[in-house]
């Protein structure tokens, strides 16, 4: 669960005390409303930057201890490294760098939102705020006995703008998209024996409560629609599979909606042909494309984006009893085509067969993006600093890969195309749910690319990204909510409002 950090906006000229952050460039020059703020605790700054070797790199940090010339407990100065190149990712990552100062006790706190040039836009000090929130969650309420470095903040952080109206108006909208990072965050972090399908379906059901209309399709139901692909990955399970529907109106109703599409395998065991017992563990963390669709819902409904958009997340758990789908088994997906089983562990495809299909016949988007922690071949690719990008469109792919660079939240695109067919064609049924070790990832996207029924679709392979990804500046946790902020900028720039 996030820490407890509560951050507001005051007027520049407000009293300072107890913790103050300050920035400054690598010339540690500040703005005039921070060297008005800190008074003669400037020249102690310098004296200690010489001292220490501080040259105001980005994010690099300076304290001060009960700094002569300013009424306060503790100075921390912040560099932000050539001011004048500072895109967005930097200073939502200089929001990442004060909440790794913050310390453990229930100190005031102020940042003065100032670069040496002067004070940063409205835009940009909401920007600091959410980078602040991502980097100060932490997951710990398992966690009955805690060592001091686990003790909460339960701070209060003020921040110091010029604007104090334009900056609350930025900041409502990063706040709801950082809320839907951190609910998609808590879901990748529990455990599975906490969060399984029915649990899952209930906690995207509070949706409802911004507005959203969701539909829960149980056993029954996915049944009458003939999911048979979904629903033989979940016959092993004793925890019965969901299929979540979710629906934000917030467009013209005439306007055909986005749709996004996560796998949500809440364990995969690997069924019959089960994983290996090391790092198992960290396969309750296979439904963090379902994570990040519940996520990003909550952003555009808490935001009230101007847009209709469908999230939809097929939730099975993929265990390996006495009932559970075998290597041979034949399936019939909701769009009829017959799937050979080669390999039980190929189970993310399968449950996103069925969800894509459905969608496009009962919902007709206008274009689908699906999320999931498909292939571990991704890894082997990319490692971790990208997520797979593959699409039948050429814009929409543009356009991610876009969104990706402006949020930090990378792609690489890779190929899809016929030649890669014959790798899932099965002498027995219309394909076969894995093509082999070479190309795994290419051969996945080409099987979902059969549900998409020529729908302009993009297939983003984040099994390197979602969970276990190494900690940066604005994530320190296990389970990162990649794909949320990436998919809100998506939306917001192209489609909302369109």
């Amino acid at each position: 669960m996030s820490d407890v950090v509560s951050v507001g906006f005051v007027a520049v000229g407000a009293t300072v005390k107890g913790v103050v952050f300050a920035f400054c460039d690598e010339a540690l020059a500040f703005g005039p409303d921070t060297r008005k703020a800190l008074g003669g605790a400037v020249d102690a700054v310098k004296r200690a930057a010489q001292a220490s070797r501080f040259k105001g790199k980005s994010g690099s940090a300076l304290e001060l201890l009960a700094p002569q010339g300013l009424k306060a407990d503790r100075l921390v100065v912040i560099g932000v490294g050539k001011a004048a190149d500072l895109k967005e990712q930097d200073v939502l990552k200089l929001g990442g760098a004060v909440a790794g100062k913050l310390g453990t006790g229930k100190e005031s706190i102020t940042v003065l939102a100032e670069l040496p040039s002067g004070a940063m836009t409205a835009q940009q000090a909401a920007t600091l705020a959410a980078g602040l929130r991502l980097r100060a969650y932490k997951f710990d309420r398992y966690k009955t006995k805690k060592k001091d470095d686990d003790t909460p903040l339960n701070a209060a952080v003020s921040i110091a703008v010029r604007d104090l109206a334009a900056t609350k108006k930025a900041f409502a909208a990063q706040n709801a998209v950082v809320d839907g990072v951190i609910m998609a965050r808590d879901l990748v972090n529990e455990p599975p024996n906490v969060l399984f399908p029915m649990e899952f379906a209930r906690r995207a059901s509070q949706l409802r409560k911004l507005g959203v209309t969701v539909e829960v399709l149980d056993v029954a139901a996915m049944t009458k629609l003939k999911m048979g692909a979904l629903l033989g990955v979940a016959q092993g399970s004793a925890h019965p599979p969901r299929t979540v529907i979710m629906r934000w109106n917030g467009g013209r109703k005439s306007d055909a909606p986005l749709a996004f599409v996560g796998k949500g395998v809440c364990f995969d065991s690997g069924g019959i042909s089960i994983k290996p017992s090391a790092s198992m563990e960290e396969m309750k963390g296979d439904m963090g494309g379902a994570a990040c669709v519940v996520g990003l819902m909550h952003a555009l409904a808490a935001r009230k984006a101007k847009v209709n958009v469908v999230g939809a997340i097929g939730l099975v758990e993929n265990m390996p009893d006495g009932g559970a789908q075998r290597p041979g088994d034949i399936v019939t997906s909701m769009s009829g085509q017959t799937i050979e089983i080669i390999n039980t562990d190929a189970e993310g495809r399968l449950v996103l067969a069925d969800v894509l299909w459905h969608v496009v016949k009962k919902h007709k988007p206008k274009l689908m993006v699906d999320l999931a922690t498909l292939t571990g071949a991704i890894l082997v690719a990319l490692g971790t600093e990208h997520a797979g990008l593959f699409s039948n469109n050429d814009e929409l792919a543009s356009r991610l890969t876009e969104a990706g660079l402006a949020t930090g939240e990378r792609l690489w695109r890779l190929p899809l195309g016929p030649d890669y067919d014959k790798h899932i064609d099965s002498q027995f049924a219309d394909m076969k749910n894995t093509g082999g070790r070479n190309g795994g990832s290419i051969t996945a996207a080409q099987f979902l690319q059969r549900f998409v029924d020529n729908t302009p679709w993009a297939h983003l392979d984040i099994a390197g990204t979602a969970m276990g990804a190494p900690k940066s500046e604005i994530n320190q946790s296990w389970g990162s909510g990649f794909g949320v902020r990436l998919l809100d900028r998506l939306v917001a720039t192209h489609y909302e409002g369109k």
